[in-house]
């Protein structure tokens, strides 16, 4: 299994790992179960090492190594941003009994540098807001919203946090009530700022899903145009 993690340690290594880890990289085969021999006391594999991996699925996985758990077998890298932007990075958890291979490209030798103190309350902050906006999508999903609706509401939810769901009406800070269908005739409330600034909210948000639409369709029209010019 391999996922995405957010909280690294200092990875643990044996220095005869290292020269198996050379030995692969002058051409001899290393088998799996030498690859995880116990680390000896004291030895450490570096980190900020290069390294490649080879899964059991065929994926090849290859990155500057943050952290490794002899313990439970779990390989942390950081790899190129899936992305393809430049400034972020993928930092993939690996599960070695999934791997065949681990090569190692470049050792670092060093002292690595100390880990960065982490701040625990805006974590711990991300962590309910993902929660509660998961459990928002799961209470429209069961109570029916449209798709539509559930599209507007993460529009407008990006925007103002104090959004919710009653049964299936939106309710923005306490004042504006949508109702499905969920347009800008749908939008009630007291006159005023707000509910004019929800109204605009709501139509530039069907503008844009309109656009969207209408691109795919031009995309899809000239993708058949010329699958039929090159048959």
């Amino acid at each position: 299994m391999f996922f995405v993690l957010s909280v690294v340690r200092h990875a643990q290594f044996s220095s005869e790992s290292r020269r198996r880890a050379r030995l692969r990289k002058a051409g001899a085969p290393v088998s799996l179960a030498e690859k995880m021999a116990a680390p000896g006391p004291g030895e450490y594999f570096s980190v900020g090492s290069l390294v490649s991996c080879l899964t059991c699925l065929g994926q090849r996985l290859q990155g500057e190594v943050v952290a490794f758990d002899y313990q439970t077998k779990m390989l942390t890298l950081k790899c190129a941003s899936s992305s393809g932007k430049p400034n972020l990075s993928d930092v993939v958890l690996i599960n070695l009994a999934y791997v065949s291979e681990v090569d190692i490209i470049n050792d670092r030798s060093e002292t690595p540098p100390p880990l960065s103190s982490l701040n625990v309350s805006k974590l711990a902050s991300r962590a309910r807001t993902e929660k509660e906006d998961k459990l928002s999508q799961a209470y429209a999903i069961s109570a029916g919203v449209s798709v539509e609706g559930q599209q507007l509401f993460q529009t407008i939810h990006k925007t103002i946090k104090d959004c919710k769901w009653q049964e299936k009406n939106i309710i923005v800070m306490d004042d504006v009530i949508i109702s499905p269908p969920y347009q800008v005739e749908n939008c009630k409330g007291k006159e005023g700022s707000a509910l004019s600034h929800i109204r605009k909210i709501v139509e530039k948000h069907f503008r844009d899903v309109e656009t969207q639409k209408s691109m795919q369709r031009s995309q899809a029209q000239q993708t058949q145009k010329d699958s039929s010019l090159s048959s």
